[in-house]
């Protein structure tokens, strides 16, 4: 599997395709189309990979960022998705933007991505609200998360708690207190539960 090129740019095309050449190969690479513009024909590239293998076709595609990959990814993985529609979403909703859509169950965000209506949005806000990392919507008004929560919500993800179980555990927390006494707060309402 290759995980990421890194090579000189050869030729981009306006529809997102790039041409990247690593020790004497080039690689066609199909990229978001807001990634273009620092993919100069001559200039450096370095882009994190996937490739997406099909009967009858091999398809790398390439992101500036791993984030942008792994949202790629995880995409692919919501029913109806390919890695069009995957590429589309992230051309117009970059990561940040599309967590906070769905955080925010703005479907309007996800329907300004060509060719996803209200119902496939609404699908789409569906399953990825289990699959993304959302943010942490319970903020203090000045300072954005406290440091116990994102301490609380680091923990239960090293335990291997999904996001939405995450998400769900971290909302009944008091907003203050001390990382030990929310961690087991959070652990008992997940224990409970299930």
């Amino acid at each position: 599997m290759i995980g990421s090129v890194r090579g000189t740019v050869l030729e981009r095309t306006p529809l997102g395709e790039v041409l990247v050449e690593v020790g004497g190969v080039g690689y066609r690479c199909l990229v978001p189309i807001s990634a273009l513009p620092n993919l100069a024909p001559g200039g450096p590239a370095f882009l994190m990979t996937h490739l997406h293998v099909r009967e009858d076709a091999m398809t790398l595609y390439g992101f500036p960022s791993r984030e942008e990959r792994d949202t790629f990814e995880i995409l692919l993985t919501a029913n109806g998705v390919g890695p069009k529609l995957a590429l589309a979403i992230l051309t117009a909703l970059p990561p940040a933007a599309l967590r906070r859509a769905v955080a925010d169950d703005d479907l309007d965000a996800l329907c300004t991505v060509p060719g996803v209506g209200k119902r496939t949005a609404q699908k789409l806000m569906i399953e990825l609200k289990a699959r993304l990392d959302l943010p942490d919507l319970d903020l203090r008004e000045d300072t954005g998360p406290t440091p116990a929560r994102s301490e609380v919500r680091a923990a239960l993800t090293e335990l291997g708690y999904a996001p939405d179980e995450v998400r769900a555990a971290i909302a009944q927390l008091p907003p203050e207190g001390a990382v030990e006494d929310l961690l087991r707060d959070a652990l008992r309402s997940l224990a409970a539960a299930s």
